[in-house]
């Protein structure tokens, strides 16, 4: 990923708090040479100081015989906002856009053991959905496993950890508070994050 200096992040506790607030990710192999990319949800851990990544595809998805071939990019990527050239002091100005990114690259693993597999929904359960809890227990074991044969789940040690803030750190300490004062009065939700994002940068 391109990264001027100035919107370099290097923080991994900020960098991680991120992936896992913004954890729909998109995945992306190589076949071919030819590009593929899966929108899925992430559970982003660290083991023995290790970041780790997973998640699972439908066994249709082909991708997932990819995973293992070449390293893999995951992108977490989620607030973003129009930054106008009206909130500038000069009109000598153009249009940007503000957001941040991370990329992760690392070597991906499928995991086939149904324990673990089984770990891993659960988990995710526990991450998004934890009222549902309850009712996947009452489930019958059968149904459980019927369904497991119909994703394959996967991890990612990710070796490679590449993140943007661009946050308008370029424009000057008015015009970045003028910035934030737009987007904070916005009713969407990407412009109000992007806002809460500059005033801790």
């Amino acid at each position: 990923m391109y990264i001027p200096k100035i919107n370099l992040a290097t923080d991994r506790t900020e960098i991680v708090d991120f992936m896992k607030r913004f954890s729909f990710a998109t995945v992306v192999t190589a076949t071919n040479n030819i590009p593929v990319a899966t929108h899925l949800p992430f559970l982003v851990s660290l083991k023995d100081d290790q970041l780790m990544l997973s998640s699972h595809f439908a066994r249709a998805n082909e991708q997932w015989k990819g995973i293992e071939n070449n390293i893999v990019l995951t992108i977490f990527s989620e607030p973003h906002a129009y930054i106008s050239p009206k909130n500038y002091e000069k009109a000598l100005n153009v249009p940007t856009w503000n957001y941040i990114s991370v990329h992760a690259y690392g070597q991906g693993t499928i995991i086939t053991e149904t324990g673990k597999v089984m770990e891993l929904l659960e988990a995710t359960i526990d991450q998004y959905d934890v009222s549902y809890q309850e009712q996947w227990n009452s489930l019958p074991e059968d149904y459980k496993l019927k369904m497991i044969k119909g994703i394959v789940a996967f991890e990612i040690v990710v070796t490679d950890l590449q993140a943007k803030k661009k946050l308008s750190q370029n424009k000057t300490s008015n015009e970045q508070q003028k910035i934030i004062a737009t987007l904070s009065q916005s009713s969407d939700t990407n412009e109000i994050l992007i806002a809460e994002y500059m005033k801790k940068n």
